[in-house]
């Protein structure tokens, strides 16, 4: 991977392809190898952009104060792209909401995949997660709070490990823990993402839900379907939240119509 380096440290990205940008923004469980089983077909048309968030992958955690949408700009204002197809997983489908919101003039298209929704009044379950992975940190047990992730975000609420490719485990198993390694310092210099009047979004936007996320999830895809004018909601059967890991086939079938269409 290539770094940007500024005063807080570096970002890590790689580009592949030629064409039309896309920025994919990976989930906030994962780095940008969530992405690559997708990124050759779309990088038969396009130059997909993908970087890891601060804390996350190649991305060491920052030596000061940072925003997400921020690093993004800067990264696109680094490779010279004015507009770009967005596409966001999860916490990465927030920063895209954010920086879509906070410059819209930079963004072609957006595509939200298991986005979160500030606020939410989550379920039961949610609360439950966040305990058990609160209690695994607290007692400085990663292993266990690494597999409360994986529990959650890969298994989903509906089925077995049996049902799970085991590479698909072990290929997450280390951005989680890499991820959860850096959660606290990274919390702490993080701005955090601001907006969510998504009304306000004027671009093709195209919204996608597992099927087999946990109810909360379901519920917040069909509220971004339809607070945000004219968006599209895409459903895939056989995913839990991480789409892209799952369903890459199925997600490359979604994307690459509603990205030709809008050029």
């Amino acid at each position: 991977m290539i770094n940007l380096a500024d005063e807080l440290g570096h970002l890590a990205y790689t580009v592949t392809g030629d064409g039309p940008p896309v920025v994919l923004v990976h989930a906030g469980i994962a780095d940008h190898r969530m992405w690559d089983a997708v990124v050759p077909a779309l990088a038969e048309r396009y130059s997909v952009v993908r970087y890891d968030l601060r804390g996350f992958g190649e991305s060491p955690v920052p030596s000061g104060e940072f925003g997400e949408t921020d690093d993004l700009l800067r990264l696109l204002d680094h490779l010279g792209h004015e507009r770009v197809h967005l596409v966001g997983a999860s916490w990465g489908g927030r920063v895209s909401v954010g920086f879509t919101l906070a410059h819209p003039e930079r963004v072609r298209s957006l595509g939200l995949l298991a986005a979160p929704w500030p606020g939410y009044d989550w379920s039961a379950d949610m609360f439950a997660y966040d305990e058990a992975e609160t209690k695994a940190l607290a007692a400085g047990d990663l292993d266990v709070a690494v597999q409360v992730n994986l529990d959650m975000w890969l298994r989903g609420a509906t089925r077995t490990w049996e049902e799970i490719d085991p590479e698909l485990t072990e290929r997450l198993r280390g951005p989680v823990r890499t991820a959860l390694a850096n959660q606290e310092a990274v919390g702490e210099l993080s701005r955090g993402v601001t907006g969510n009047e998504v009304a306000a979004i004027a671009v093709p936007t195209l919204v996608g839900v597992g099927l087999r996320d946990n109810t909360d999830f379901r519920a917040i895809a069909r509220r971004y379907a339809g607070e945000i004018p004219g968006a599209e909601l895409v459903e895939f059967p056989d995913a839990a939240h991480l789409i892209a890991l799952e369903s890459p086939a199925e997600l490359t079938a979604a994307l690459r119509p509603f990205l030709d269409a809008q050029g």
